[in-house]
């Protein structure tokens, strides 16, 4: 059996032509340093936002709401024996980050990775909320903005319509 786990086997298997293990390792940490590293990357949002209709909280209240949120998201957790809970669940980490949109970029992002982390803990797939085109973002959008609203009942549909257990 060959094993190409040490090297790279021929300059075509990568676009910089490199087959050095080392040298590749290095180009790839920089690479990715480059891509995903940026001056705000990790602080909470200092400045104020609208979010389409949502205008989040004050950066002065990020702090303490992230403390809440992340205290009432860990109860909802611990105490969710049904599917009905882990839909509340799931809807409540969705909806309540992205209210609160604690940084200045990614929110999206790092909302639709919670979400799958907290269904993948439940014993579901991820979820595919919206697709960034077509019909679909659009629902998503008009869901969040009627639980922005006061309704979460659309948001929580459309969890529940991506819910599959494994």
């Amino acid at each position: 059996m060959i094993d190409n786990t040490s090297g790279t086997p021929s300059v075509e298997d990568n676009k910089l032509g490199l087959t050095d293990k080392n040298l590749i390792n290095e180009f790839e940490a920089k690479g990715i340093a480059l891509a995903e590293l940026y001056d705000w990357a990790g602080k909470w949002r200092t400045t104020q936002v609208v979010v389409g209709q949502l205008r989040p909280p004050e950066p002065k209240q990020i702090l303490q709401l992230m403390y809440q949120f992340i205290d009432n998201l860990n109860f909802k957790i611990a105490n969710s024996n049904s599917q009905a809970d882990h839909l509340d669940c799931l809807t409540f980490a969705h909806y309540e980050f992205i209210r609160i949109h604690p940084f200045n970029n990614g929110n999206g992002r790092i909302g639709r990775i919670l979400v799958n982390l907290i269904a993948l803990k439940f014993g579901y797939k991820p979820l595919e909320l919206y697709y960034r085109e077509g019909e679909s973002r659009t629902i998503y959008i008009n869901a969040m903005r009627a639980a922005d609203n006061g309704n979460i009942k659309p948001l929580k549909r459309l969890i529940s319509e991506e819910l599959t257990a494994f």
